[in-house]
């Protein structure tokens, strides 16, 4: 099914996120997107806040009806099929370009409703010299013009169809040609150790300080000791 039909685009608003939860709630069918060219109270993972200053990124929440168990990775990978080849998928929802953070993903709703709101949040023209100094390690961006931002959302809205369509099993191999965390030293709420790469649900495998493999199926990980 095509997505990003029916479209209502804003100039601003606080959250993309809350104004797609209020059409979901009222019916709006499968594929309604919303997108701002200004997002002033955007929420990612954990309650942070994501602003995104005009001109600069793409804002979007799609409603998803019956989505499944991987509709988070699945938009993860669509993201990393925006930023081309050297695109990394960051379980459970951030994409990485050359190591540094160039979006994110948050799922909201009732799935046991049989809906969800899919939000993400795209450097796409963002201007590094403005972000704040503690972020200039760590953000990065697709490098675009603001002119390139509507053919960057039909190539992601397009690449997210083509994701939302694969089996899941498809979808697994693709997050583990594309995992940032195979390999890799990380550490979690109350250990660290290794990525080990992605199990048959999903879930994040890692392997502890002590050798053990664990599965970590929520929370959040991060990169290094």
């Amino acid at each position: 099914m095509t997505l990003g039909r029916p479209r209502l685009h804003l100039r601003s608003i606080g959250s993309t996120n809350e104004r797609a939860r209020e059409l979901a709630l009222a019916g709006a069918p499968h594929g309604t997107v919303v997108t701002a060219g200004e997002q002033t109270a955007g929420r990612g993972r954990q309650g942070r806040g994501w602003s995104t200053p005009p001109g600069t990124a793409l804002a979007l929440s799609l409603v998803i009806r019956d989505p499944d168990p991987l509709l988070s990775l699945r938009a993860g990978l669509a993201v990393a099929d925006l930023a081309g080849p050297r695109g990394r998928v960051k379980w459970p929802n951030d994409v990485l370009l050359d190591g540094r953070k160039v979006a994110g993903v948050l799922v909201e709703g009732r799935p046991q409703e049989g809906w969800a709101v899919l939000g993400i949040g795209v450097n796409a023209a963002l201007d590094l010299a403005q972000l704040p100094e503690e972020l200039h390690a760590t953000a990065g961006t697709l490098g675009l013009s603001p002119r390139e931002l509507p053919r960057a959302l039909a190539d992601l809205l397009a690449a997210l169809g083509a994701r939302l369509e694969q089996s899941p099993e498809a979808v697994l191999a693709a997050l583990r040609e594309r995992d940032a965390l195979a390999g890799q030293p990380v550490r979690w709420e109350g250990g660290s150790g290794t990525g080990a790469g992605i199990g048959d649900d999903g879930a994040l495998r890692v392997r502890d300080d002590g050798g053990t493999v664990r599965t970590l199926a929520a929370g959040e990980v991060h990169l290094g000791r």
